[in-house]
């Protein structure tokens, strides 16, 4: 009964992933708010019915797609403020990453893109808390940073959120930037480093 039902659950999870993965594409090209939800059950091949076995909506749909698209990258975001190496190196590494992160997953990095501020309240509001978390866990790091001697925690806090929107902001601009040519990426990269650059020296000259 164990193996049945293991295999049972086994098919759940993959024809979930699969919804989840169709609406990703069809999402390539709408906003979350103008999809249907038979158009991404008719992209699976099962009845609409089944949609419901898995999400409420297509909001309950877009909010599993968000954590999907950020939830695997906390480390990551810890990794980019570690206060491993110079600053120039942090700064080099957080380039690296995100553009690395962005060629990996572009449909995820769209997604985020354009439901950040659209028409779906739900999935507003679940990249906002994941948003906030990461803010939350780039503080936790720069706290350990000397340079972070004499900062009051409020200050902190914006400033994680200045790096957070930057990271934002640079997995953008490499998005655009995907299908042009190696000198575009360059300076889209170059370009990066330097607005993050201008924020560690506005933080080292914060305190005077």
């Amino acid at each position: 009964m164990s193996h049945t039902l293991g295999i049972r659950q086994a098919q759940k999870q993959k024809t979930r992933q699969a919804l989840m993965d169709a609406a990703l594409v069809l999402l390539e090209e709408q906003s979350l708010s103008s999809l249907g939800l038979r158009e991404v059950t008719r992209a699976v091949g099962v009845a609409p019915t089944a949609f419901y076995r898995h999400f409420r909506s297509t909001a309950d749909l877009g909010v599993a797609l968000v954590e999907e698209a950020l939830g695997s990258l906390h480390p990551m975001i810890r990794t980019t403020v570690t206060a491993d190496g110079t600053s120039q190196e942090r700064i080099t590494r957080a380039v690296e990453l995100i553009a690395g992160h962005v060629t990996a997953y572009p449909a995820h990095v769209r997604f985020i893109a354009r439901e950040r501020h659209g028409g779906v309240q739900p999935v507003r509001k679940a990249i906002r808390e994941q948003l906030a978390r990461f803010a939350e866990e780039v503080k936790t790091e720069l706290a350990k940073d000397a340079e972070s001697e004499g900062w009051s925690d409020d200050d902190l806090l914006m400033l994680s959120h200045l790096y957070v929107d930057q990271m934002l902001v640079t997995a953008s601009l490499f998005l655009e930037a995907l299908e042009s040519s190696p000198e575009d990426r360059e300076r889209v990269s170059r370009l990066a480093a330097r607005q993050m650059r201008l924020i560690s020296i506005g933080r080292r000259h914060w305190l005077d």
